[in-house]
């Protein structure tokens, strides 16, 4: 007599898939003076429609806000911009974009909080305006990297003379991006991503 196995016996444990893990959350930052691209950068990364919060410029803001560069700005962020994106099967950010004015700095330790690195948008035009992202980051210790962008495709300043007027490290990365371009936001972002990696490997215990 021929014994014939349970049609059940041992197929769970032979055929049956692992689940699925759903993507690693890591939330990154986008910050920068006014105006130059953080939200144009979120939306032309993001999957889903970015949330923003965008409020229109009144004569009394455009007398605080320097609109020279900008002139055809109409908008403002007031709070923050979101977004996210699926890098690979793996890994999902969620993008969060501060306020570049002063008087909305009161926000960026809310906004900050839990991320795991930042990218600070430059315009070489106006240079001042970045310097308090720069420093918010390096009073902070969390890993940055600085992204220029090219507005009109070009820089008034090469990334040397950048990282000189900023007074920044030599082991920050810096690096020319277009703010409206999908793949250049995520180059840049992949940046941050490659320092905020570094710094995890370099605090692991021997």
């Amino acid at each position: 007599m021929v014994s014939v196995p349970s049609p059940t016996h041992g197929a769970h444990s032979a055929t049956a898939a692992e689940p699925e893990r759903p993507p690693l959350p890591v939330k990154l930052v986008i910050a920068g003076g006014f105006g130059v691209g953080k939200t144009t950068a979120v939306g032309a990364i993001s999957e889903i429609r970015p949330l923003t919060t965008e409020a229109a410029i009144t004569e009394v803001a455009a007398g605080v806000d320097d609109l020279t560069h900008t002139p055809g700005k109409t908008t403002t962020t007031v709070a923050m911009d979101f977004g996210v994106i699926t890098i690979d099967p793996t890994l999902k950010l969620y993008l969060f974009g501060t306020p570049g004015q002063d008087r909305f700095g009161f926000m960026w330790d809310d906004v900050v909080e839990g991320a795991l690195g930042g990218l600070v948008i430059v315009d070489t035009r106006r240079l001042d305006d970045c310097y308090a992202a720069v420093d918010y980051f390096e009073h902070k210790d969390i890993p940055f990297a600085v992204a220029v962008n090219a507005f009109d495709g070009e820089v008034e300043h090469d990334l040397d003379e950048v990282r000189w007027a900023l007074d920044v490290s030599e082991h920050i990365p810096l690096t020319v991006f277009d703010a409206r371009e999908t793949g250049s936001v995520r180059d840049a972002l992949l940046v941050v991503l490659e320092v905020a990696l570094a710094r995890a490997k370099s605090a692991e215990p021997a």
